[in-house]
């Protein structure tokens, strides 16, 4: 066994821990140099992951020419693995074209003497792969050696191509729109980020009549003048601070010539306002001839009888005329505010102004479907209330309705009034005991009643054929007395219709009847053809004509008879007044009182008799015609104050108030001065005669330059207005008239000879009576006969 001593002990157990501490340090060691391993694989696995997926893969090429890369590089080069060698890169069907090929070795040779870095693009067969490729020094440590980093650039150079392509189109583009620019009819131009002009068109060249383009720019020439405070370029700066493209219309002069030209502004970003000017002189002539037109129109229609309605586009009420707010009962306040179409068919049925619906909704869609259709609607409205509307619908072209109404009320009222019209003036020819035919303007018979066939003995199959004059004429002149008056028929059958005038005449039929007949032309160019049957009537007229034959010998003889009774009483009243007037004379000795008045009243009675023979003589002479008038200078005032002293005893007498008020403008008249005064004296007789006690009686006379007035009134009982009129006929006032008057008797043949004798003067008498007030005489003559 062995022993060991202490010191060999301590010594061991020194040794074995240092040997601990070493195995410890180099155990420490070892897992940090295995963690940097780890590390150092990570970074080598993630370097080749980004080297995998990268846009780029690196190639060493080393200073003898040998190349080593990843794999997939091969794939883009085109090859199935990457080769050793440089020179290897280009193969017949794949890898790089030959002379890329030989253009990168030569790159490369440059680069690793001068140790410059270059960049080439490849093209590698057998795809559409496009290479570019960066090539630089390796760095230190590898000399002569290069690294090349090959991009896939294929589709940033198919865009730089692509883009390349616009950018040719987009010139070319840009050429062609600067050639249509300069070609432009109009003026345009562009400004530059200042708003100067920095482009004009030839257009707008020859607008400001300068040399060229750049005159114009140089010289700033504006195609518009500034108005209110707004030029040109205050337009643009405002179309381009709003980013939006303003149009106006100004006045310009355009080579020399005033014209209205459409100004727009077009913002084109940072690079300044575009802009040009189209002559709208035409177009604002035709708008201004369209606005006036449209008013002219608008003032036609109000015009029209007719309702009319216009809808636009949006199918709100636009225009309306009077006739149709009369038609409709529609507020103009309410239409002012232009409503909806919908909204006015509702209204016109709220005024019963449309016509009766079961289903108002689906009538009203019906309606509204005229906004699109493709020709004139028309409609016969028949309203509630009886009115008959006629609608004619015709749709705009601009989307808009035009709505025409007629109210054909009173043309269908006179349509039914004519057809009954017809019907009556029908049945009342049939009637009629005329026979009546109507001839048309080429003579043949349009029109005929039953009498006619009747009378002409004719069938209603010969009438139906229309027959003309002539042929009727042969056909009838059987029936007459005498054949040849027939052609008289169509003599005035011709007259009427050729020469538009009446012409009558009588035929005698074989029968022995008799006939009257006529033709009138009538308006529409045709002629009535009358016949009346006067065998009757003949024979009546005969027994009329010796009737009136014998009235007038009858009257004669009254007449002669009045003139001879008047002469026979004249001579023994004249006997009578000479013996009274001798026994009042005292010739036959004294008489006693009462023979003094029994005398007085033969006097007094001889006076009126003879007063009344005088009348009664007076007057049957001018009912002869043969009362003998004097012609000379009377004077009228002086003769009616002589009349009107005469009358007031009488009226003193009866107590009457008799009031005169004779104008000296009465003067003188020409007349007979004995038939004036009688006149006078007359009509103040009848006034006091039939005027009661405590009565009034009115003689005013006045004159003017051709007449003298004279009125004569009284406030008696007056005269029924059956019985006025008999005042003035002599030969037939009866008691009946005087009782009218109060009881007192005959009013005499006074006024029918006042107004004989005042006609025979040219003049005029008029009364005015009324019961219980009074009568008025009115007598008016004039100066001169």
């Amino acid at each position: 066994m062995l022993t060991f001593t202490p010191a060999t002990v301590a010594g061991i157990a020194v040794i074995l821990g240092l040997w601990l501490v070493g195995a410890m340090a180099a155990m420490v060691h070892g897992m940090r140099r295995a963690a940097e391993a780890r590390t150092a694989v990570a970074d080598c696995r993630r370097l080749n992951a980004l080297l995998q997926e990268g846009p780029a893969l690196p190639m060493t090429v080393a200073g003898d020419g040998r190349i080593s890369g990843p794999v997939r590089l091969a794939d883009w080069l085109g090859l199935r693995k990457l080769p050793s060698h440089l020179s290897d890169l280009s193969g017949r069907d794949a890898g790089l074209p030959p002379r890329e090929a030989e253009l990168l070795a030569g790159d490369v040779k440059v680069a690793q003497r001068s140790g410059r870095p270059f960049s080439r693009t490849l093209h590698p067969l057998g795809g559409n792969r496009i290479l570019l490729v960066r090539g630089r020094p390796a760095g230190s440590g590898m000399p002569g050696s290069l690294v090349l980093w090959m991009f896939d650039a294929s589709e940033s150079e198919r865009e730089i191509e692509r883009l390349g392509v616009e950018a040719t189109r987009l010139g070319q583009a840009i050429a062609a729109i600067s050639s249509l620019i300069e070609a432009a009819p109009f003026p345009m131009w562009h400004r530059g980020p200042d708003l100067r002009l920095a482009l004009v068109n030839g257009a707008y060249v020859a607008a400001v009549e300068g040399k060229d383009g750049a005159d114009v720019i140089a010289r700033g020439l504006e195609l518009v003048e500034g108005e209110a405070g707004r030029g040109p370029l205050a337009a643009a700066a405002e179309a381009r601070e709003r980013d939006l493209i303003l149009a106006r219309t100004v006045p310009a002069t355009i080579a020399g010539a005033r014209r209205m030209v459409r100004i727009t502004d077009v913002p084109v970003g940072p690079g300044g306002v575009a802009g040009y000017a189209v002559d709208v002189e035409e177009l604002e002539e035709a708008r201004a001839d369209l606005v006036r037109f449209g008013r002219a129109q608008r003032d036609l229609l109000d015009r029209l009888s007719a309702g009319v309605a216009q809808f636009g586009p949006d199918r709100s009420l636009v225009f309306y005329n009077h006739p149709f707010l009369r038609m409709f009962a529609m507020q103009p306040d309410w239409l002012a505010d232009g409503p909806e179409f919908d909204r006015v068919l509702d209204r016109m049925r709220e005024a019963q102004r449309a016509p009766e619906s079961r289903d108002f909704p689906r009538w009203r869609m019906e309606r509204r479907g005229w906004f699109t259709a493709t020709d004139a609607i028309e409609e016969n409205w028949l309203l509630p209330g009886g009115s008959h509307f006629r609608l004619l619908a015709q749709p705009l072209p601009d989307g808009g309705l035009l709505l025409i109404f007629e109210d054909r009320t009173e043309q269908i009222q006179l349509a039914s009034a004519r057809d009954t019209l017809l019907r009556v003036r029908t049945a009342t020819f049939d009637n009629l005991f005329e026979a009546i035919g109507v001839f048309a303007a080429d003579g043949r018979l349009h029109l005929w009643n039953n009498r006619f066939k009747e009378v002409w003995g004719l069938t209603e199959i010969e009438l139906g054929e229309h027959p003309r004059v002539d042929a009727l004429v042969e056909s009838v002149a059987r029936r007459l007395a005498n054949p040849s008056r027939a052609g008289l028929i169509r003599e005035l059958v011709r007259i009427a219709t050729i020469e538009r005038q009446q012409r009558s005449g009588r035929v005698e039929f074989t029968d022995g009847r008799h006939f009257e007949f006529a033709a009138v032309p009538l308006p529409d160019g045709n002629a009535l053809f009358t016949m009346l049957d006067i065998t009757a009537s003949r024979g009546i007229e005969a027994a009329l004509r010796e009737r009136a034959e014998a009235l007038e010998q009858a009257d004669r003889l009254k007449t002669a008879f009045v003139a001879n009774m008047s002469y026979e009483l004249r001579v023994p009243l004249t006997s009578i007044s000479g013996f009274a007037e001798m026994l009042d004379g005292g010739y036959a000795g004294e008489m006693g009182a009462t023979a003094r008045d029994y005398i007085t009243a033969i006097l007094s009675s001889v006076a009126r008799l003879s007063a009344l023979i005088e009348n009664i003589l007076d007057l049957t002479q001018s009912e002869a015609g043969s009362l003998p008038l004097a012609a000379a200078p009377v004077d009228l005032d002086v003769a009616a104050a002589e009349a009107v002293a005469r009358a007031r005893s009488v009226a003193v007498e009866r107590g009457i108030a008799l009031v005169d008020e004779i104008d000296a403008s009465v003067g003188t008249i020409i007349g007979d001065p004995r038939r004036l005064r009688q006149v006078i004296d007359h009509l103040l007789h009848n006034a006091t005669r039939f005027t009661g006690r405590g009565g009034r009686i009115l003689f005013r006379a006045s004159g003017g330059a051709d007449a003298v007035e004279i009125v004569v009134s009284d406030n008696g009982r007056g005269i029924p207005p059956e019985r006025q009129a008999q005042l003035f006929d002599g030969f037939r006032i009866s008691a009946e008239t005087a009782q009218a008057r109060g009881g007192a008797g005959a009013p005499g043949l006074g006024l029918p000879l006042a107004r004989r004798l005042v006609e025979a003067h040219g003049g005029t008498i008029l009364l005015a009576s009324e019961q219980g007030e009074g009568t008025t005489v009115v007598l008016r003559l004039p100066r001169t006969r």
